[in-house]
């Protein structure tokens, strides 16, 4: 009898420390964005008439190990083939826990001290907004947390979306992921 009470011990600690770790997964947040994108988040310029402000952004539960954070916004649905990156900001300090409104306009000064907005598929560094092609179906915009190994990604403002989505995924531990849809 006392093997048989082991066995049901073990599984039920299990179970509940299973229902822990659940309960705190690395979880992003938003309080500007819900399942549609408005014209706050919106590109200006591309034939689109937005207001460009990046969102809010703001997560918890970041694993141990994590020594700094990266967020992207990339939309898979873009008519290139592959896909079309809006914002890349990457060494954000491991002690930050969000992005403020509007941090993804360079000249803003929102973004945490050290981080670094490199260039979109705009061409330039800093949040570009929705833009999909008129009429086209809804388009997925994906916003990504990644929790990062590295206090640092040894790379400037200059860098291409590519590059830094290959450093990001060598460095990663976690990531979290918010995704809004938009249509013209």
């Amino acid at each position: 009898m006392k093997k048989y009470f082991f066995v049901v011990t073990v599984v039920v600690v299990a179970f509940l420390f299973t229902g822990t770790a659940t309960a705190e997964q690395f979880t992003l947040k938003s309080d500007d964005l819900e399942g549609q994108l408005t014209q706050t988040q919106e590109f200006s310029g591309f034939g689109c008439s937005g207001k460009n402000i990046s969102p809010s952004l703001k997560w918890v539960n970041a694993p141990p190990g994590t020594k700094s954070f990266a967020v992207t916004v990339y939309d898979p649905d873009a008519p290139t083939g592959s896909g079309w990156w809006h914002w890349l900001i990457f060494n954000i300090p491991a002690d930050i826990r969000e992005l403020k409104t509007d941090a993804g306009r360079i000249e803003t000064n929102l973004a945490p001290s050290g981080s670094i907005q490199s260039v979109t598929d705009y061409g330039k560094p800093g949040f570009g907004g929705a833009c999909p092609p008129q009429g086209d179906k809804a388009h997925r915009y994906i916003f990504t947390v990644y929790a990062l190994s590295v206090p640092k990604l040894e790379l400037d403002e200059n860098a291409r979306p590519a590059l830094v989505g290959f450093m990001l995924n060598s460095k990663v531990i976690a990531k979290a992921s918010l995704i809004s849809y938009y249509q013209r």
